[in-house]
């Protein structure tokens, strides 16, 4: 468990693989929409969809939850800082490019291979 999860004052993580989105909310003392808000905004903070709709969050993801809430909460630091933070800890995968990758020799718009056989008023 991090060193978040250990303070005095966290709640223990029942010992199961996956958690539904509201036995989370309950565990963190934190509505749905937030989790579901820190998960747009921090990349791989929640959430596996799975069928219907419904969430599933594993153990690895609530001990990141209860991180993120003690960035957001307790240090008072803004989503991107905690992000941010979480990247230089390693917790999370950082946004760089891959390797090979150069944005400049990519072309911006891409068109269809037929194209050229439309006439030149219907073209991009």
């Amino acid at each position: 468990m991090t060193d978040v999860a250990l303070q005095s004052g966290s709640p223990e993580i029942p010992d199961k693989l996956y958690f539904k989105i509201g036995e989370v909310s309950e565990l963190l003392g934190v509505e749905p929409y937030v989790l579901r808000y820190w998960g747009n905004r921090i990349p791989g903070a929640v959430a596996q969809e799975i069928r219907h709709g419904t969430s599933a969050i594993s153990t690895q993801d609530v001990e990141l939850l209860l991180r993120i809430k003690h960035l957001l909460y307790e240090k008072r630091f803004t989503i991107e800082g905690a992000r941010q933070s979480l990247e230089a800890a390693r917790a999370l995968p950082s946004r760089a490019q891959p390797d090979g990758y150069n944005r400049s020799s990519s072309p911006r718009i891409r068109y269809p291979k037929y194209a050229e056989s439309w006439p030149v008023s219907c073209r991009f």
